[in-house]
């Protein structure tokens, strides 16, 4: 198999990724940029929203390695880790949804705000748009800077497509790729389920992907 990097530069998308293979692209660009640019922000709270595998997490990785910081589970914050994030400037908080104790997130708000810390916020909504029930929280949402990661355009399919195989030790042609683009929804998550099932066919069939299997995984 070709080298990964070796592949990329070949068609001319290797200069794209940034910080372990995350490939920046109009979709993604704002996200990463902000992500980059800390502490230069124009607020403390940061909300990173997008959908499932759109590359939030990876983000988040990103930033720690550069910045450092602590990563708890928003569904699963607990009054000890108002005590925990102390000694910490950055607090991400991942998977944020309506579970949340809206009291203590609440609390952690107020204290980022009070110590002049940094909170980032993960989730698939907006976090101004979910149905809060507390009013004060509610405010705080909606005061957060929004950093929104959009569909996936054809470049972005293109590269998430090709690393995805080569992370499985498959090259196929660029002209296949095209055509998946062009028939696959401009979803993160059914672009993982297209290689997570034509890598499936290619193993129990022992076939190298082709064509005909790309098809029939695409419902063609």
């Amino acid at each position: 198999m070709k080298d990964l990097n070796q592949l990329l530069l070949n068609f001319d998308y290797k200069q794209n990724f940034k910080d372990n293979d995350f490939y920046v692209s109009k979709s993604n660009y704002f996200a990463f940029n902000i992500i980059n640019s800390w502490p230069k922000w124009e607020k403390n709270f940061l909300n990173i929203c997008g959908d499932r595998y759109s590359g939030k997490s990876h983000l988040i990785n990103i930033f720690l390695k550069k910045f450092k910081g602590i990563i708890i589970d928003a569904n699963s914050f607990e009054n000890k880790h108002l005590n925990m994030i102390k000694t910490f400037e950055n607090v991400i908080l991942e998977n944020f949804t309506e579970k949340i104790d809206e009291q203590l997130i609440y609390s952690l708000f107020n204290t980022i705000d009070q110590d002049n810390k940094y909170l980032i916020i993960n989730s698939i909504i907006p976090i101004e748009k979910l149905d809060l029930k507390l009013i004060d929280l509610r405010s705080r949402a909606k005061n957060c800077l929004i950093a929104h990661i959009e569909k996936p355009d054809d470049d972005l399919m293109f590269a998430l497509i090709l690393k995805n195989l080569s992370d499985r030790q498959i090259v196929i042609d660029k002209k296949l790729i095209d055509y998946i683009i062009k028939r696959i929804d401009r979803s993160y998550g059914k672009i993982f389920e297209f290689i997570y099932k034509v890598d499936n066919v290619s193993l129990k069939r022992k076939k190298s992907i082709d064509f005909k299997i790309i098809k029939e995984v695409l419902g063609d």
